[in-house]
Parts: C-alpha cells; sequence; structure tokens
C-alpha cells in the first residue's frame, strides 16, 4: 500500500520499541532509512545509515545534521527521540527540567531547522512527522515531558503553516502508553501497574509500537499529501471519554 521506494528517511530514536518498529515500516514500504540514536551501537541493522548523536547537545546535533546531509538531503524526517523520568512535579529538579525538554522538545526543532534549508530545494513528497504524546492534549503526569511535547506539536504547526509553500508538510502522531522499555522500572516498581492502566482504554488495552509506526508511516506517504498541521491520535480510544467517570456515574447494572 505505502511506496517509499528511493526515499531518503531520518528517524531519531531509532534504537527504541518505536524507533525499530518505525525503521521495519519504512524499510517494508521501500525506504532508505538513516537511523539516529544516542549510541551509534543501538540502530538497528536494517538501517543504510547509522548516527549517534546526543540531542541535548546543540553542537552535536549540527554535526549529525551535516553528516547526514552528507549522505543527501532527507525527503522526510521522523522526529521520534523521547525521554522522561520525573512523573510528578516534586520529582521536577533543574537538570531534569533541562534534560527533558532539550531530549523532547528543543533537540527535534535545532535538527529540523539544520535539514530544512536543504529539505526546501527538493521535489515531491517532502515532510516532518513528530511524534509527540497525547500527554501535550491533557495531564497524565511527567509534566516536563508533557510540556516539550506541547512545545514539539506547537513546532510542527509552524513548519506546516510557513514550509507549506514550499512543499513542505507537518503533522504529528500522539500516541498513548506503549508497552516499551520505557516501562520497565514501572513494571519493576510495580508490578501490577499495566493490568490496572488499560481499564483506562476504551479498546481495553495498550497500543502498540507497530501500530503507532503505522500511523507514522501513512502521514508521511503521499496517501497523506493533502494532510499538513494535524495532529493524529493513536491511543486504543482514551481521548474519546473518561470510563471512570462514566463508571462513577452509572449503576452497575446498567454498565
Amino acid at each position: 500500500m505505502f511506496d517509499l521506494e528511493g526515499t531518503r528517511v531520518v528517524i531519531t530514536g531509532a534504537g527504541g520499541g518505536v524507533g525499530g518498529a518505525l525503521c521495519e515500516a519504512f524499510t517494508a514500504a521501500g525506504a532508505r532509512i538513516v537511523g539516529c540514536d544516542r549510541s551509534k551501537g543501538d540502530v538497528p541493522g536494517a538501517c543504510a545509515e547509522a548516527h549517534g548523536f546526543d540531542l541535548r547537545d546543540a553542537g552535536a546535533v549540527a554535526a549529525a545534521a551535516e553528516a547526514i546531509l552528507s549522505g543527501g538531503v532527507p525527503d522526510i524526517v521522523v522526529s521520534n527521540a523521547g525521554m522522561t523520568r520525573a512523573e510528578i512535579l516534586s520529582q521536577v529538579e533543574p537538570a531534569t527540567f533541562a534534560d527533558e525538554m532539550d531530549t523532547n522538545f528543543t533537540g527535534a526543532a535545532r535538527l529540523s531547522m539544520d535539514l530544512l534549508t536543504h529539505m526546501r530545494k527538493g521535489k515531491g513528497n517532502r515532510n516532518f512527522v513528530f511524534v509527540a504524546s497525547l500527554n501535550a492534549q491533557a495531564h497524565f503526569g511527567n509534566p516536563v515531558y508533557s510540556a516539550a511535547k506541547a512545545a514539539l506539536l506547537a513546532w510542527m504547526r509552524a513548519l506546516a503553516a510557513e514550509e507549506g509553500r514550499h512543499g513542505i508538510r507537518a503533522n504529528a502522531v500522539l500516541p498513548a502508553s506503549i508497552r516499551t522499555k520505557a516501562w520497565d522500572h514501572r513494571i519493576a516498581a510495580d508490578p501490577d501497574i499495566l493490568s490496572r492502566l488499560v481499564t483506562l482504554y476504551p479498546l481495553g488495552r495498550l497500543v502498540t509500537p507497530a501500530e503507532v509506526a503505522n500511523a507514522v508511516l501513512f502521514l508521511a506517504s503521499p496517501l497523506a499529501s493533502g494532510i499538513s498541521g494535524a495532529a493524529l491520535n493513536v491511543d486504543a480510544g482514551l481521548m474519546s471519554g473518561n470510563l471512570p467517570f462514566i463508571d462513577a456515574i452509572t449503576l452497575p447494572e446498567t454498565r
């Protein structure tokens, strides 16, 4: 269905759970993957190129962009890298704040700017897809991460509005909770956490990395040629309503 044969695609956070699924999905569509992560060794072997750099380091981001461009101008940039550890406000410290803002927003914005000038000169299907989070729409904890992802949506809309005249699109995918290694520390502390969590979702389960990757692949493909500035939820129905609230106001026999 998706034909991206010969397309050069940059994917950040390629070594993570969603990143691996993205690399698989875009490779299957015929794209040439430029995989990026903090460590070059974490990039999946299926990627045609591998780059290791820290999004928190402006100089490293600029150097990585130059290295990426030396192999050719990207057609598509998938900004997927992200992390969070500060679950609630009381856990936020100055270093935590800087790390999470730089990893989840500032680094992604810098990389997009470093690549944008060259992408403007291209032709055909060119776009950015940002993997944000439902945390950008409502508070589910992780306050700094949430603020960074909200900033990422604003950045995406700026690109969509200002770069459309150059034929460049920008969109975002907003996943809900995904079972990746990012959950390992929570599960280690509370083995029952996921069984409680899934009861909040109308579909009764979490979304998978492959489902997130498929949404990104669609928005990046020519099939979404008329879509720009959009934020697509991949959330197993979480934002469609509040199940605990509904349960609280209905009698047991009517559920």
